[in-house]
């Protein structure tokens, strides 16, 4: 269930810009450079580590920071 509710979206924070899981604090960052010959293929490259990381996160191992009611 938690696989279906989720999605991939384009997140902006004061400290970061990318993408980010919607239902907890998992956000994408690249693990080193991609190389290619062309632009195409350095996007298709990121947008498949992007996709393949976002569907094997458990989004329990990612919790969200909650306000100190205080």
């Amino acid at each position: 269930m938690e696989a279906r509710s989720r999605k991939l979206e384009w997140v902006e924070r004061p400290n970061f810009a990318g993408w980010a899981c919607t239902e907890c604090a998992w956000v994408f960052i690249p693990k080193g450079p991609f190389y290619g010959e062309s632009i195409d293929q350095l996007r298709l490259q990121f947008e498949q580590q992007r996709d393949q990381e976002f569907r094997s996160h458990v989004c329990a191992q990612h919790p969200r920071a909650t306000e100190d009611p205080r």
